[in-house]
């Protein structure tokens, strides 16, 4: 076992039902560039990442395991200016069920969203 420190987190998937709705969605919310490729026989198409900078990276996952949900773990993605990212989700179909909320006092906003496959995504802010 390592010894060295580091937070839990190292990568995330995201089920998606059709991929190039899910890549439109997320590519308009945050004008991201997915790589995709099939990977053990599973569509992935794989969020940005850069090596030096902090936090972690994944993909939105099509297969026959991926099933999207509300329920389960939360996944909260970064954005610079939450109540321009959910003016932007809903123009992209999405359902906002956790309004913009700002914990000035904790230094964060949050807001949660349901994707265009039907995820619970949630949406931070630093103040």
């Amino acid at each position: 076992m390592s010894k060295e420190k580091r937070n839990p987190g190292v990568y995330f998937e995201i089920p998606v039902l059709n991929m190039e709705r899910a890549v439109h969605f997320y590519n308009e919310l945050f004008a991201f560039t997915f790589d995709q490729e099939e990977f053990d026989g599973i569509q992935m198409a794989y969020f940005p990442f850069e090596e030096k900078l902090s936090g972690i990276t994944g993909a939105l996952a099509k297969g026959e395991i991926y099933q999207p949900t509300h329920q389960g773990v939360l996944l909260y993605l970064h954005t610079e200016d939450l109540e321009d990212t959910l003016k932007r989700a809903e123009k992209v179909g999405a359902r906002i069920l956790y309004p913009a909320t700002f914990h000035k006092d904790l230094g964060f906003a949050v807001a949660e969203i349901e994707d265009s496959e039907g995820n619970r995504i949630g949406l931070h802010q630093r103040l």
